[in-house]
């Protein structure tokens, strides 16, 4: 279905040019990758916007309407993890070696955003074969809570029927993945000099016994929702802190607990089932604990059911172009396909690379899946855009 041939060697260039661009999140700083990537797709005749939900923190936003027809985006982000130590060769310096793109962001996710632009610039140029509106919405932040692709949602956009969210699948097609809540929680206790423990209440021992009941709670029931794609939920804690002094019964102790939500669960309930799990813990053993905060996180969970078109199609596009096994899959993490559902759009999550070597030191994107995501993103495009209706 392919219309044209990608251009392998312009695709090496921009990604070595946007992995120059430092966008370690934090702080971000997404502005100048935005107007870099504004510049290419405003060459090939989009039109461009720009939205910033804070200083520096940019998402760009390019359109091109070709008829009547649905409406149709690529998405994906400009933000990276911090490139951090360990590192062969300069992280912002893209190397070739072995048939392999080293660099901070190769795959997640300059790759995959380098690859839209290629499948843009290509449907730009024949625009007989296809007929709708074609977008490229790259956001801002999405390594840490996804706040420009919400801020894109929440600045009431056109609607969007179906969209492709560029991260690291190996280029196959992923139709779902999970979500998270993050609670920080503070267990209360009552100080006392720690050679008089007895005249205090020691928060830390009373976190023990809080931490036996989310153990219980993750065993017996959490686990027990199970999704064919993503797997379980699951309820865990990563980080507790208690205690200000040697010789001072703590009067606080803080957990952060981490909620994994398959699709199908409501975010508000599962908060609800956070906050009754404090209140057993209060009833049945004397603990008195509080959600003071919730962590930012990407957002809930979400899928695009297998029968819908756009994963049909995904699915053929991928293994006509090399992968023997196209899924559909589910992701374990989140990502912004969620906030897309939100706008009424069917979707999936594509990419070149793995997350196997995403955030870590070497980070890299295989060559001919990095090209074979091009014309896989183009064909995609060119099945969820009729030709019948083309001009």
């Amino acid at each position: 279905m392919t219309i044209c041939q990608t251009d392998s060697g312009r695709m090496k260039r921009d990604l070595a040019t946007l992995v120059a661009i430092n966008t370690e999140n934090p702080p971000g700083q997404e502005r100048q990758a935005a107007e870099c990537v504004a510049g290419w797709l405003r060459a090939a005749g989009f039109d461009l916007s720009f939205s910033e939900y804070a200083p520096g923190r940019t998402n760009v936003i390019a359109v091109l309407q070709n008829g009547a027809g649905p409406c149709f985006a690529f998405n994906t982000h400009l933000d990276t993890v911090p490139a951090g130590d360990g590192w062969s060769s300069d992280p912002f310096i893209l190397t070739e070696r072995e048939g392999r793109l080293y660099g901070r962001g190769a795959c997640d996710a300059k790759g995959p955003l380098i690859a839209m632009v290629e499948a843009l610039r290509l449907l730009a140029q024949q625009p007989q074969r296809w007929s709708g509106t074609l977008m490229g919405v790259f956001t801002a932040d999405e390594e840490v809570a996804s706040e420009g692709a919400k801020f894109y949602v929440s600045d009431a956009p056109p609607a969007i029927d179906f969209a492709v969210i560029g991260e690291p699948t190996s280029n196959a097609t992923f139709s779902a993945h999970k979500g998270s809540l993050r609670p920080r929680v503070r267990v209360k206790g009552v100080t006392a000099h720690s050679g008089t423990p007895e005249l205090g209440v020691n928060a830390i021992y009373q976190s023990a016994k809080l931490l036996g009941l989310i153990e219980a709670s993750h065993h017996e029931q959490v686990r027990c929702r199970c999704h064919a794609l993503v797997g379980n939920a699951s309820l865990t804690v990563t980080r507790i802190h208690g205690g200000h002094a040697d010789n001072v019964v703590p009067d606080s102790c803080e957990l952060l607990l981490d909620r994994r939500m398959v699709p199908g669960e409501d975010e508000s309930a599962v908060k609800a089932e956070l906050q009754q799990l404090l209140d057993h813990a209060r009833d049945a053993s004397g603990v008195d604990a509080e959600i003071v905060a919730w962590q930012p996180t990407t957002g809930g969970a979400t899928e695009t059911d297998s029968s819908e078109a756009i994963v049909r199609h995904s699915l053929a596009a991928c293994r006509r172009h090399g992968q023997a096994e196209p899924g559909p899959f589910g992701f374990q993490g989140g990502c912004d396909l969620v906030h897309f559902r939100a706008l009424g759009a069917k979707g999936v999550v594509i990419g070149p690379g793995s997350l196997a070597v995403a955030h870590k030191p070497d980070e890299f994107v295989p060559v001919d899946e990095f090209i074979a995501a091009a014309a896989i993103y183009l064909d995609i495009a060119l099945a969820m855009l009729p030709q019948e209706n083309a001009t």
